[in-house]
């Protein structure tokens, strides 16, 4: 029964979270379903049970956040410009990190090999929560062909992405959003690499989880021209 209730939850209709154009904004989603799944995914965890934790996150997910449309952030790059989410005109493919926790092994290097396969097609962002300094040497070991960002809860105008991103979904959460802004899957993490695999299989690994995710993403905008 507990099981039904839980589902009949996450199919809520997606009319009750559309914004004034008619379009449902993704941080409306988030607000509107976040307590009951923060509730729910808590006790699944402190329970042990990490199974019905990943159900409740992809029922959320699926039922809630997809199809919903993605904030026009305006993000900070390191770099000093600023990127206009709605100005990027491609599918979006976009990672967020912290400044103070270590990517997992082979994550980097398989995002760097797929960048550089894959950047006319696809626009890959990193948002690294942190503030710049701390970004700065963070960035160092992503490829030119990534847009590397970063927000601070203490910065100006940071305040909602933090908000509805860092603080919600967590991290790292990888976001594949289309070219109208439009959420077609959020997954969380990468692949799943024991601590003693060595380097080149670990970015084999991930680069076969970041990939798939990717053709997702060009699947789902090549299926929109049609």
């Amino acid at each position: 029964m507990k099981n039904l209730l839980v589902i009949l939850f996450f199919f809520t209709p997606f009319y009750t979270f559309f914004a004034q154009d008619g379009e449902r904004l993704f941080s409306d989603a988030v607000r509107s379903n976040f307590s009951k799944f923060k509730q729910q995914s808590n006790k699944a965890y402190k329970a042990g049970d990490f199974d019905r934790g990943q159900f409740l996150f992809d029922s959320l997910v699926q039922n809630q956040l997809v199809g919903s449309k993605f904030n026009d952030f305006t993000l900070k790059r390191v770099s000093n410009r600023k990127l206009k989410m709605s100005k990027v005109k491609k599918p979006i493919f976009l990672v967020t990190y912290a400044a103070w926790c270590v990517p997992g092994k082979g994550e980097i290097l398989a995002l760097n090999k797929l960048a550089k396969e894959y950047s006319k097609e696809v626009e890959f962002v990193v948002i690294v929560w942190g503030k710049k300094q701390e970004v700065k040497k963070f960035s160092k070991k992503f490829s030119g062909q990534i847009e590397i960002c970063y927000a601070h809860k203490n910065y100006k105008n940071d305040n909602e992405i933090v908000e509805n991103m860092k603080e919600t979904l967590g991290f790292p959460t990888c976001y594949m959003i289309d070219s109208h802004l439009q959420v077609v899957n959020i997954k969380r993490g990468a692949a799943s690499v024991p601590l003693k695999t060595p380097t080149k299989k670990a970015l084999e690994m991930n680069y076969t989880v970041f990939k798939e995710r990717i053709i997702q993403l060009n699947s789902k905008e090549m299926l929109a021209t049609f």
